[in-house]
């Protein structure tokens, strides 16, 4: 149980509804505890296959961080807060099955670095998304300025970043930031749709995928050599001899994650 989020396992998607509608699901110190602790608990059931990540109500996704606990905060404070931030991010997207942000709305800030730190997006009709820490005087701490630049270009990102603007899901989805738009009634079942298709494959081919893609932005590893490893690493799985008799059988394979 959480504090602050909510939670369902569903044809085995992992849903965790941020639940602060009143504050427009703003992150504050227990939402990113309560969020850590349940990505550690999706990533450990065997009965998870992926993850959706969304916010209640039909206002906001996450509307940003809960800025009150900004107040009075130190620079060494401060710098603990984003590396905390970040750590927490880095596990969602470094995790071993995919995570799926459904924006059902604002997506600002930290809502909008929660998101991108998702594998991908899919967003409402309604969704906004913009990170607008310079009308704080501030700038992103949840990993926003590298991520953005990622997803949408240096252009696009520095102008995002330096203005505060919002764009819209059209302009997001025209960046590269989501991969669908969908009327909201229909956001989770889009997800769950896609969700199932990807569940259908092998849960050791999903996680190295994961791992090589990110590896092109981790400066310390050679995608390449990454790739080489975890393809290697396939031929040792009990799914890979399943995946390739069953092709060479024509029929339908069944992965057990093995």
């Amino acid at each position: 149980m959480y504090s602050t989020l909510l939670t369902s396992l569903e044809d085995n998607i992992f849903i965790i509804t941020i639940n602060r509608p009143d504050k427009l699901n703003a992150l504050n110190r227990q939402v990113m505890q309560d969020l850590d602790n349940a990505m550690d608990e999706a990533f450990a059931n065997n009965e998870v296959r992926s993850v959706i990540i969304t916010g209640a109500g039909q206002k906001s996704f996450v509307a940003g961080a809960d800025i009150s606990e900004f107040v009075g905060a130190s620079v060494e404070e401060g710098k603990a807060m984003a590396k905390k931030g970040q750590g927490i991010f880095f596990k969602i997207e470094n995790g071993p099955k995919p995570v799926v942000a459904c924006v059902n709305g604002f997506a600002l800030g930290g809502g909008c670095e929660l998101a991108m730190s998702c594998h991908f997006r899919i967003a409402s009709d309604n969704a906004k998304f913009g990170q607008p820490e310079v009308n704080l005087g501030l700038i992103p701490g949840y990993g926003g300025t590298q991520r953005l630049t990622q997803l949408i270009g240096k252009g696009r990102s520095l102008e995002l970043l330096m203005s505060g603007a919002m764009i819209d899901a059209a302009a997001a989805l025209q960046y590269g930031l989501v991969n669908y738009i969908v009327p909201q009634a229909e956001l989770l079942n889009k997800a769950k749709a896609v969700l199932a298709v990807i569940n259908s494959k092998a849960p050791h081919s999903l996680a190295a995928c994961i791992t090589s893609a990110n590896a092109v932005f981790d400066e310390s590893k050679n995608g390449f050599e990454t790739e080489i490893e975890e393809f290697g690493k396939c031929f040792g799985t009990e799914d890979m001899r399943e995946g390739t008799a069953a092709f060479l059988e024509k029929r339908k394979a069944v992965f057990t994650g093995k």
